[in-house]
């Protein structure tokens, strides 16, 4: 057991994902948790690649780099 008056409150917290998961935990967080990826979502669980895509990088990469990707000219 704690000791009185020393530790955070630990209570129920609900814990939002990006991808619409909604489950609830205990936590020390005050207020609700906001995820980016959870277990349901996430490559290593569901077996499936999803690129997450944050403010447009991944694009931006290709583009930047679509150019370079054609084979250079032999001489």
């Amino acid at each position: 057991m704690p000791k009185q008056g020393i530790h955070p409150a630990y209570g129920p917290t609900q814990v939002h994902c990006s991808c619409g998961n909604t489950f609830e935990t205990r936590s020390t967080h005050k207020g609700k948790i906001s995820l980016e990826i959870c277990s349901n979502c996430h490559p290593f669980f569901t077996g499936k690649q999803r690129l997450v895509d944050t403010a447009g990088r991944v694009e931006r990469f290709r583009r930047k780099y679509a150019e370079k990707a054609t084979p250079a000219a032999t001489k």
